[in-house]
């Protein structure tokens, strides 16, 4: 299985930051999950409505692990909506 570490993970849509553990089999799409619901404290509706960021790029292929990324202990995310939203 691995070592856990933590990464940082940016939820635009609740504006807060979270820290999620970790390892070298953990998937992008279970990072994501387990932000939405540390930030929103609920499962999002569709996660497919959300995309994930790291070093600037969407990752395309979230079934990839955080360690093929490249990922390491602190390593920064950002999980934000795949589509803009309108200004009210």
């Amino acid at each position: 299985m691995g070592e856990r570490f933590p990464v940082r993970v940016m939820v635009t849509d609740a504006w807060d930051n979270v820290n999620v553990q970790v390892d070298g089999t953990t998937t992008v799409a279970q990072l994501k999950r387990d932000a939405l619901r540390a930030t929103l404290k609920q499962a999002p509706l569709d996660e497919r409505e959300y995309v994930v960021k790291f070093r600037g790029a969407a990752v395309l292929d979230e079934s990839q692990t955080v360690r093929a990324l490249g990922a390491v202990a602190n390593a920064p995310f950002i999980v934000l909506p795949a589509r803009r939203r309108p200004v009210r």
